[in-house]
């Protein structure tokens, strides 16, 4: 039951203009009320409210991992990954536990990105503050160049042309990149707002968009009864989502997500402790609502739809209507928008469709501009300020900041483009699977950051050990790593196919963490009492 495609005509080209142009309104304003200020571009005065705060949270956490990289994966293994939902509820209850005790010791510290605040507790540490932002830059380059893959596969499915791919990604990033350069964090704020309105609107409207096509929810349910048992049992069609597998990428994917370095800085910048924990009690249901309501029905009934085949091989493939390579999976949401919804609704079902692309784009963008921002903050502030130019003034740091944002998007863009163009180097596959990769790396955060919130029996040289330890295990078993032999290549394959390569990472981080931690000295008890005192009082807002 393949419907024919409507065209989309030029009302693509109307919405994504207006909406790029909102982008710039906004940067431009956010720029006419920024003060020069590392704090003000970084953390917008830390006066954001409920609705900016849940939303910018929101947006950061959901990017084209939910628009395309989930329902790919839905499309892909079956009734099981709807599972993956599970982890939004995990992630908004760290949010509450965990983000008002980092809010308050920031506002009472004046710390602006996370290694200020570790560093500050286990005593002033080169080695560590390094580690830490060299945790933050690996947690954003394999994020961003997922974004910016997610361009490509929106410009080739909205417009006509051969370099559609490569000129939706240039322009993605470009766009980004601008308006996080001038803006700092009030712009990507505010243009998170509305990022996170459309994603939550591109969610459901997709979801609803499957269900219609297929009859209603009588007939959805129908059809989804009729897919291969492999689709409706665990461990999926794939076999790789067992029980085991899923509990590891829900539970430290939900924190890794969390205590990454751009949600880090807006619990900096929230207004007060209430102001947060209202901002988790929204994202937790929204988010969850939409998830299960929304993307994973999309993915499910584009197995009804688009029934999925295998190549010459053997390797399980989507279908033809949907994408020729293993990538393709990725396309389902929106090869069923795009043939379906013009058809169903005429114009109206146009300009529905064109929302829903949009939506898929703010999803990039807002993740995008956040850890680009983010990571503008790790290298300047924690290398750049510490030990290139300690003396720099506020302006010249802000402008550093800038050419670091620059520069990263510049280094995901040519990595996004040569993965696409060679055949020998390719590590950039489905956008899920990035994005576990780069939530193993924050996932090494997680140690520390308990250990400060609630443990405190941690040292600095167990935090280094165990940072280090961490981040070398996820690049062994990362597509980054070339091949060290048959033998060992299994190995890791095996390892892999077991559980989440962040928690494997997190096993070692730990391990050593404690190890290290029995033979080496603690920080000062004075100021172990003191950070227990503050991240339990509330200063400078009403709680």
């Amino acid at each position: 039951m393949l419907a024919v495609t409507e065209p989309l005509g030029n009302i693509p080209h109307v919405i994504l203009g207006l909406y790029l142009l909102m982008l710039v309104w906004f940067s431009v304003l956010a720029y006419r009320r920024s003060r020069n200020s590392e704090e003000d571009y970084y953390l917008a005065g830390r006066e954001q409210g409920w609705l900016v705060s849940s939303l910018t949270i929101m947006a950061t956490f959901f990017s084209s991992y939910a628009l395309l990289g989930a329902p790919g994966m839905a499309y892909r293994d079956g009734v099981v990954f709807a599972l993956f939902s599970l982890n939004v509820p995990f992630a908004g209850a760290c949010i509450y536990a965990l983000g008002a005790r980092i809010r308050r010791l920031g506002r009472a510290r004046g710390y602006v990105t996370p290694g200020d605040m570790i560093c500050d507790y286990y005593g002033k540490s080169s080695p560590l503050r390094i580690l830490v932002a060299l945790v933050g830059v690996l947690y954003t380059v394999p994020y961003v160049v997922m974004q910016i893959q997610a361009g490509g596969i929106l410009s080739q499915q909205m417009f006509v042309g051969a370099h559609a791919y490569d000129i939706g990604i240039v322009v993605l990033a470009l766009i980004t990149m601008g308006y996080v350069m001038v803006g700092g964090m009030r712009s990507v704020a505010w243009t998170d707002t509305v990022q996170g309105f459309l994603l939550m609107l591109g969610m459901l409207v997709g979801g609803t968009a499957a269900v219609i096509v297929l009859g209603g929810p009588s007939g959805f349910l129908e059809s989804l009864s009729k897919l291969p048992h492999e689709s409706l049992s665990v461990p999926g069609t794939t076999g790789f989502w067992t029980p085991a597998m899923l509990f590891t990428v829900c539970v430290f994917g939900a924190v890794g997500s969390i205590i990454q370095p751009a949600q880090w800085m807006r619990f900096y910048a929230a207004r007060s402790t209430r102001t947060l924990r209202r901002s988790a009690v929204i994202f937790t249901v929204a988010l969850t609502l939409c998830y299960l309501f929304g993307v994973m029905l999309v993915g499910l009934g584009g197995q009804a739809l688009y029934p999925l085949t295998h190549d010459d091989a053997g390797k399980l493939m989507p279908n033809p209507e949907v994408g020729t390579t293993a990538r393709g999976f990725d396309n389902i949401l929106v090869v069923v928008i795009k043939d379906h919804l013009p058809r169903l609704m005429g114009p109206v079902g146009a300009v529905l469709a064109t929302l829903i692309f949009v939506a898929i784009m703010a999803a990039a963008m807002s993740t995008s501009d956040s850890n680009l921002h983010a990571t503008s903050a790790l290298l300047t502030r924690d290398v750049y300020d510490r030990f290139v130019r300690p003396n720099a003034s506020q302006h010249e740091r802000t402008w550093v900041g800038r050419l670091v944002i620059a520069g990263c998007t510049i280094a995901a863009l040519v990595l996004v483009l040569v993965s696409r163009h060679s055949a020998r180097f390719n590590p950039v596959g489905m956008i899920i699977r990035m994005g576990l990769l780069a939530i193993a790396f924050s996932s090494q955060l997680i140690p520390m950051t308990l250990d400060i919130l609630f443990i405190r029996r941690g040292t600095r040289q167990g935090a280094e050990a165990g940072t280090l330890v961490g981040i070398l295990i996820v690049l062994v078993f990362s597509p980054l790593m070339p091949p060290l032999g048959k033998a060992f290549a299994g190995v890791l394959r095996d390892l892999r196919c077991t559980i989440d390569i962040g928690t494997w990472a997190l096993g070692g981080n730990v391990a050593v963490f404690f190890l290290v931690s029995l033979f080496t000295r603690g920080p000062d008890p004075a100021r172990v009492r003191e950070f227990a005192r503050q991240m339990t009082e509330e200063k400078g807002s009403t709680s």
